[in-house]
């Protein structure tokens, strides 16, 4: 593997390569992140088009990229770019559509290597997760790099993809590891070395730290993570606040206590749609807030959840983002509720903001979430239990004839009516 432009200059004595491996004593946690993971999955049956720039995204005028090979990203291309300007930076590319259950099938499968390894399993997304491998390294015979190394052949033997590992005493120097791992290489931080690896870093590369907190970080003269190890801890916290001045500090001085928790339970469940030409009309709104609804209702029932607070997210055609709440008197799980909730709140959300009536975006969540049978409490006189009898019908059809078994009559096309 060549040097990486994700790998500063003289970093190079982290990578592990050609049978050399950095001390891996004590680094017992892992970041390990699938490379270009929408398009390398695609390209697994498309060998051909492997050199070439290409791009995964959808075909609606206000796509956005979901994933581009390293080709494409030479060009400047990214995931989450808007469509048209990956196409202004890379004509040339060749565009693929994302194909539906695909990648949740491959990341399975790639999770349950994981958990072959070690119960310690957080994933983060369907191609990165956090391994703690430190209870696992004497049944297993090897050092926390030799279960990178494993995990990295077994991938790429049994799913065809490649994805790069990061090796360190803590997750979060694990997971800048493996960004600078990539593509497809294992990069080891010695725990003896954890600030040798940090301190030359811009303060950028400090987890939590957006483009404003850069901007105040810069502005308090500090430029690198040295500079924030080295400045006082009260300066920090009357610079940036009490919270994040001691989050910062402490990552600086290489510190960060968090444990790789796994399966961590879902704190909200939320689906969304950005139209494909802004909306005005009223009834085409309600319509998708009902699609939405149903999206959301009956992922919590698969997830065996109810939630209390419903909201509503409105990006309209300026960009301007609007939210509305509301907690519900008992949790549930059914579309019929959240979506005369999201209805209400849409309507106060449109007063809210007079004279901005093109809808760019709807999208519809739910937080608050329990089990779903400690979250029912229903009156007697609720009309409920029918609704959610039909809606679990409704769930149990599209499971065995297709998502277009069963749709609320107001869903259909006119083709369809």
């Amino acid at each position: 593997m060549g040097r990486n432009a994700a790998l500063p200059a003289g970093f190079e004595r982290y990578l592990a390569r050609g049978g050399r491996v950095p001390d891996d004593t004590g680094c017992g946690v892992l970041h390990i992140d699938m490379d270009a993971f929408f398009a390398a999955v695609e390209l697994r049956t498309r060998p051909e088009l492997a050199e070439r720039p290409v791009i995964v995204a959808g075909a609606g005028p206000r796509s956005v990229v979901l994933s581009a090979n390293y080709p494409a990203r030479k060009y400047g291309v990214r995931s989450a770019m808007p469509a048209g300007m990956a196409r202004k930076l890379c004509p040339q590319a060749v565009w693929l559509p994302p194909t539906r259950g695909l990648y949740s099938e491959v990341s399975h499968g790639v999770m349950a290597i994981f958990r072959e390894l070690t119960p310690l399993v957080e994933p983060l997304s369907l191609d990165e997760a956090f391994l703690d491998v430190s209870g696992a390294l004497r049944r297993l015979g090897t050092t926390p790099a030799g279960v990178g190394e494993h995990i990295r052949r077994r991938v790429e033997a049994e799913h065809g993809i490649t994805c790069s590992v990061g090796v360190a005493s803590v997750k979060y120097i694990a997971k800048l590891a493996s960004g600078m791992a990539k593509p497809d290489g294992m990069l080891v931080v010695p725990a003896t070395e954890a600030l040798e690896f940090l301190h030359p870093l811009p303060v950028s590369a400090l987890w939590g730290v957006g483009k404003k907190t850069e901007e105040n970080l810069r502005r308090l003269g500090l430029g690198t993570i040295a500079d924030v190890a080295r400045t006082p801890l009260d300066r920090l916290r009357r610079g940036l606040g009490t919270a994040l001045g001691e989050h910062l500090h402490a990552l600086a001085g290489g510190r960060d206590e968090r444990a790789v928790v796994p399966e961590s339970p879902d704190k909200s469940i939320s689906a969304e749609n950005t139209f494909d030409v802004d909306q005005h009309d009223r009834a085409v709104l309600d319509r998708e807030l009902l699609r939405l609804s149903e999206r959301v209702a009956a992922t919590l029932r698969g997830k065996g959840l109810r939630g209390r607070t419903v909201s509503i997210k409105l990006r309209f055609a300026d960009f301007r983002t609007v939210t509305r709440a509301r907690t519900l008197f008992s949790a549930t799980d059914v579309a019929r509720e959240i979506h005369a909730t999201v209805v209400s709140l849409l309507t106060d959300a449109m007063k809210a903001a007079a004279g901005q009536s093109a809808v760019r975006l709807l999208g519809v969540r739910v937080e608050g979430l329990s089990d779903g049978e400690s979250g029912e409490q229903l009156s007697f006189a609720s009309p409920e239990p029918r609704w959610r009898d039909a809606e679990v019908a409704a769930d149990v059809a599209r499971l065995k004839f297709g998502s277009a078994a069963v749709r609320p009559a107001s869903l259909l096309s006119p083709d369809e009516g």
